[in-house]
């Protein structure tokens, strides 16, 4: 279980207490989950140094969030609206329902009902599946006594249920008409239980949310122990909470700490841990599956197997669960972590704590689900749960990209470069079962390469995420090369698509691509990985290359595996094919692709510029170091920005302002004074990674402003102390990032503001909570903004002075999301 025995102490001794609270805290709600709200893996910034060094920034929020499954919460009063092409559904004999195949039935009474929506790939709930299904169950089930009890299963190899389309909700305008909604979909659940016939979830593939609290009202629950099964309750990440009754059933399921794991961190859970937590009765594999479940229907009905109940509690976890001052402790750790995690900005977390807790003090009767869907209501009419729905509506709408050509047929890429970031290429690229060749110039920086991939797939199979046998198919999937390995051209010859991530030196790129043309075929896409070198130079027809418009940008944030941003940057000469190509692949790697303009900083890099001259100038002014991190935390961003430069790296960030100063964003990159950075590099203090940057570091996590760093800002602010408000320290930091957000749409850098939204959130973890620079504006009002920027600009200069682009929005009171 999440909390250890020393919670069996903690009830004897003030000290052994301490020590179980400290227990709690690390193991409950850990941040090892996929959640908006959780702590998640550090971020490639600005690397403009070289490709092969660990430039990692920030634990950012938005990074852990890639959640790919469609995530589910009640359906709406009204129906989705479907595709212009869709025909109306009419039944047959043979079809007599659109989302399920008719209804089987067993000689021995087994009723068998399969979801199976005909139009989509996926099975999903909606609100014309609750009619439908109600539908089903009184006309084939409820008045036919034959049937003794009922197997919920799947058609689809896809999946049980992924989810409900959450886009239901965002339909609804008056979020309190879902709670008659919700209550109906209720009163069905209870009609099914109401027959008294055993009921037993089959479950392949995704269970999630609203498909897991299905299987939850039924008295059995088997699913496949295939890599695709996982069980979930994700809601927390579109700042909503169960409300199919999962904030109740969960927790008398398998436990108050389980159920709080899963559904304040919204992650996976998987078919082995689902059977030693409780969550599912039998696992089996998955051609079995079906044969499994009627035979576990039968021994239900005669008796023969006994229903579900719930897994014994362990005396300790009866004392944490079952016993008021364990309780006391628990609620009280839960919150804590809650806090620290979330900042106070995420409804949802304390909204699910409320109805668990409401739940354990009115256990009989209905009203424990009356205040869960009430509450689910409350938060689907939150600014929050609007922000992230709006993220993940964005995340599906750029996996599509509108292009006049196809993708070329990749089957064997090549990755030239074995350091992290080349490693990791080559690492998400194997996963998704392509061939993958990693080649670097000597064994010793390839084997360092192999070693990265081969740790993380261990790790991997230590903590049972991959099974034995995926590890040894990603681990032959490699092809290791070097300069000395006589076959690499050979090799080479069957590659579709190469991606460098070699130093930032246009002349070795240049050079390596007139390496790669000369043994790759003609239709083999070349991709770059460059921070900061223009595409177009790279791709300068010449003696060097000869086929430029096969290469295209492929800017890829570190650690690689974790990140789920990639930007794709064409040149102007680059062929719609070889663009269609990158993000084809980019997408089966898992990313989420922006394709951005060919200029100095791509779209996030470009955007942080600003930002690093802004905190410059807030030193010079007086600014405490802390008050400024404190100030961008409690505005939403994971860590502020003196700690953001230390862990990056107090040379990477001096190389990016230096940079992106002599390129083409003239005063808006003014205002600062980047020797701050410039002059710490010089004394060696590079951050984290020297133990010293604007804070010196003791161990891995003590840090503090030493004697030297406060004497060195003490002559650079020439003794100017600041009172500026936390306010005023958001808006001018904010502001500049945003200005330049808007600035790249304003000059077509990113296609439009949903590409803009999601790329900061990914790439920089713009406050998810916010839903993203322009989903910000929306929200406060462009012209009020408008107002705040020339405010500043008036009084501290014209580097904040409002883009074009947001004078027209304010003036004419559009907003960029509808």
């Amino acid at each position: 279980m999440l909390l250890s025995a020393a919670l069996q102490r903690s009830l004897a001794s003030p000290h052994s207490r301490r020590a179980a609270a400290r227990q709690i805290s690390c193991n409950l709600l850990s941040g090892r989950s996929n959640s908006l709200i959780a702590r998640g893996t550090s971020v490639r910034l600005l690397d403009i140094a070289a490709n092969n060094h660990p430039h990692y920034a920030f634990s950012t929020a938005a990074a852990a969030a890639v959640s790919q499954e469609p995530v589910v919460s009640p359906p709406s009063p009204t129906p989705s609206s479907k595709p212009a092409e869709e025909k109306p559904f009419v039944p047959t004999p043979e079809r007599k329902y659109h989302l399920f195949q008719n209804v089987e039935v067993t000689p021995a009474g087994v009723a068998i009902i399969r979801f199976d929506n005909r139009d989509k790939k996926v099975n999903t709930l909606s609100f014309a599946l609750m009619h439908e299904a109600k539908d089903l169950w009184q006309t084939d089930i409820q008045s036919n006594d034959n049937i003794k009890s009922v197997v919920f299963t799947s058609a689809k190899e896809s999946g049980f249920i992924a989810g409900a389309d959450i886009f239901d909700i965002s339909n609804v305008e008056d979020k309190s008409t879902l709670v008659p909604v919700i209550e109906e979909a209720l009163q069905f659940f209870l009609n099914m239980k109401s027959k008294g016939v055993p009921m037993v979830a089959a479950m392949h593939g995704p269970a999630l949310g609203g498909g897991l609290e299905w299987a939850l009202w039924c008295d059995y629950r088997i699913c496949t122990d295939s890599s695709s099964t996982k069980l979930g309750l994700p809601e927390v990440k579109l700042g909503l909470l169960p409300g199919f009754g999962g904030t109740q059933n969960l927790p008398a399921l398998v436990g108050i700490q389980g159920s709080m794991d899963m559904m304040l961190t919204g992650k996976n859970i998987l078919p082995a841990k689902a059977k030693k937590m409780g969550l599912v009765d039998m696992v089996v594999a998955p051609q079995s599956l079906e044969a499994v479940a009627i035979e576990t229907a039968e021994g239900l009905a005669n008796g023969t197997i006994k229903k579900s109940k719930p897994k014994k509690k362990t005396f300790i976890n009866r004392l944490i669960e079952d016993t008021p001052p364990g309780q006391s402790m628990m609620w009280d750790k839960v919150k804590k972590m809650v806090d620290k995690n979330t900042a106070g900005n995420y409804p949802a977390p304390y909204a699910i704590m409320d109805c668990v807790k409401y739940g354990l003090a009115n256990p009989s009767g209905l009203d424990k689900f009356k205040h869960e869907r009430e509450g689910f209501a409350k938060l689907a009419a939150t600014k929050e749960s609007e922000a992230l729905i709006g993220i993940f509506d964005g995340m599906n709408q750029m996996k599509k990209h509108s292009s006049p050509a196809d993708p070329i047929k990749v089957k064997k890429v090549a990755v030239m470069g074995a350091g992290l970031m080349g490693a990791g290429i080559a690492q998400v690229t194997a996963e998704k079962g392509y061939d993958v060749l990693l080649k670097d110039r000597d064994d010793a920086s390839l084997g360092r390469g192999v070693g990265y991939m081969t740790d993380n797939w261990g790790k991997k199979h230590k903590r049972r995420r991959m099974t034995k046998y995926q590890y040894n198919l990603n681990t032959s999937r490699v092809t290791p090369l070097s300069d000395q390995t006589e076959s690499w051209k050979r090799h080479f010859a069957g590659a579709d698509l190469v991606i460098e991530a070699v130093f930032e030196n246009l002349e070795l790129k240049r050079k390596i691509i007139q390496q790669v043309e000369s043994v790759t075929p003609d239709h083999c896409v070349f991709a770059t990985n460059t921070s900061a070198i223009p595409i177009a130079d790279i791709a300068a027809p010449g003696e060097e290359v000869q086929r430029p418009e096969n290469v295209v940008g492929m800017h890829y944030f570190s650690p690689v595996p974790q990140m789920p941003l990639l930007e794709i940057i064409p040149h102007a000469g680059t062929s719609e094919e070889a663009l269609a190509t990158a993000f084809a692949v980019g997408n089966k790697q898992g990313k989420t692709c922006v394709v951005v303009k060919d200029v100095p900083g791509f779209y996030v890099n470009r955007c942080l510029g600003p930002i690093l001259v802004e905190v410059s100038a807030l030193i010079k002014e007086g600014v405490p170091l802390e008050k400024l991190d404190k100030a961008m935390t409690r505005f939403g961003m994971p860590v502020g920005p003196i700690t953001l430069v230390d862990e990056v790296g107090v040379d990477v960030a001096s190389k990016v302002a230096s940079f992106l100063s002599s390129a083409d964003l003239g005063v808006r990159m003014g205002g600062g004074d980047i020797s701050l950075m410039t002059n710490m590099v010089e004394k060696g203090w590079l951050g984290r990674k020297s133990n010293q940057g604007f804070f010196t570091y003791e161990g891995k996590k003590g840090k503090k402003i030493g004697p030297e760093v406060t004497s060195y800002l003490q002559e650079f602010t020439g003794g100017n102390v600041s009172d500026m408000s936390e306010t005023d320290i958001q808006d001018r930091i904010a502001s500049r990032l945003v200005n330049e957000a808007a600035k790249c749409l304003e000059d077509e850098i990113i296609e439009n503001p949903v590409d803009g939204d999601i790329g900061l959130v990914f790439g920089i973890g713009f406050a998810p909570f916010k839903g993203g620079p322009f989903r910000y504006l929306d929200a406060v009002g462009v012209s009020s903004y408008v107002d705040r920027m020339n405010g500043f600009a008036d009084t501290l200069g014209e580097q904040f002075e409002p883009c074009q682009l947001l004078k027209d929005y304010a003036a004419s009171g559009k907003k960029f999301h509808g």
